[in-house]
């Protein structure tokens, strides 16, 4: 009985040691990547995946470009800007001023459509296309780089200055791994009729074709649409780079690697690692009512609550349906209440781990209801308080 009793014991604890195992998160380390910096964000959720020396300020070289596109970008968005615009080359943005570089090669004085410019910047990382752009929109480079180093405070690029449109080296400029990968994610949200010119292979100009110089573009193992690759003596080899995989998009930035295979062998490893370990998830739209919640002394008696934009949430794949969420209004909510004003709380919890927390808000105002209305709902609320007191 006794051995009986022993090999029960012994069964039941081997089962109980699996059952917990197979609950157990397994993700391996991020690979070890060959880089003065680098950063592996989801592009929906904005969680960094991965990361290393992020916050380091590095020189951006030819990843300048994708401010200076952004730039363009949002002039075409607000209509201060058209495609078919045609900008004149000036002296300043002759393709001879920038021997051995990239260039798209323009000449003085041609009058060139935004749309070819637009190309001539995204596709074959034109340093006179660049400047071209730059004093069409701006009047001259000093005042565009000006719009560059405002934009990108917007975006919350808090390491980064930017002295040119092109990104050649020059005193004073700087960013960081995770500062450019907040500006792509930008980029891919905020100018969305544009972005698809960044998975263009080649473009002809004045009978020259280039290809572009984002070699993972062709990578068939990756569904690679994106973005930007950046060198210079001083930076090394760098590349900021986007992928799709059913409905998650990560964004890779690899700076000061030691050459353009190593720059696109470290991005693919990232890719490859977030896309196997991890997963982002839609928990609730903008907009979407999570609750009506009680007002009172308000015209009306419930007010909806929910979020200000989408909640997606990026956890390892293990981790996903382990999640739950709650949420708490706040209580006596008393009107008048702001479309927009913050009245609780909702969490996202992994165990005893918080993934995720958000601001509930009214998705719409309620305006103070008449003095009948005020008295009624004082008194109503003295009652409730006093059930509480009595029956807990």
């Amino acid at each position: 009985m006794m051995k009986k009793s022993l090999l029960n014991l012994f069964s039941g604890l081997l089962l109980t040691a699996t059952a917990a195992s197979a609950q157990m998160v397994i993700v391996p380390d991020a690979p070890r990547v060959n880089a003065k910096g680098y950063v592996l964000m989801d592009f929906h959720s904005g969680k960094v995946i991965a990361a290393s020396n992020e916050h380091e300020e590095l020189a951006p070289a030819s990843l300048t470009k994708i401010m200076t596109s952004y730039v363009i970008g949002q002039e075409l968005k607000n209509g201060r800007l058209a495609l078919d615009d045609k900008a004149t080359v000036s002296r300043n943005a002759w393709a001879r001023n920038f021997p051995g570089s990239s260039l798209m090669f323009i000449e003085v004085g041609e009058k060139i459509a935004i749309s070819d410019l637009y190309r001539g910047l995204v596709i074959q990382s034109g340093n006179d296309a660049s400047v071209a752009l730059a004093e069409h929109v701006a009047g001259s480079e000093t005042a565009f780089v000006q719009l560059m180093n405002n934009w990108a405070r917007q975006i919350g690029m808090t390491s980064t200055h930017f002295t040119n449109p092109h990104g050649l080296d020059s005193d004073g400029k700087h960013t960081t791994a995770l500062d450019m990968a907040k500006l792509s994610r930008a980029l891919i949200r905020d100018i969305p009729d544009q972005y698809p010119l960044y998975s263009e292979r080649s473009f002809e100009w004045t009978g020259i074709t280039q290809q572009n110089r984002n070699k993972l573009l062709w990578d068939k193992s990756l569904n690679v649409d994106g973005i930007k690759t950046g060198y210079t003596a001083d930076a090394g080899f760098s590349l900021v780079t986007s992928a799709t995989e059913d409905d998650m998009r990560l964004i890779t930035v690899v700076m000061g690697t030691p050459s353009e295979q190593a720059r696109m062998d470290e991005s693919r490893r990232l890719l490859q690692y977030g896309f196997r370990f991890f997963e982002t998830n839609k928990q609730l739209n903008e907009g979407e009512t999570l609750e009506n919640a009680r007002i009172w002394q308000g015209q009306v008696d419930y007010v909806p609550a929910g979020v200000y934009n989408d909640v997606y949430i990026t956890l390892p794949t293990t981790q996903m349906n382990r999640m739950s969420m709650s949420y708490e209004i706040d209580s006596a909510l008393t009107a008048p209440i702001a479309k927009g004003d913050s009245i609780g709380t909702v969490t996202w919890t992994v165990g005893e781990e918080v993934v995720e927390q958000r601001p509930i808000i009214a998705l719409e105002a309620v305006e103070r209801g008449g003095l009948v209305k005020q008295l009624l709902d004082t008194v109503r609320q003295f009652i409730d308080s006093l059930k509480v007191k009595i029956f807990g």
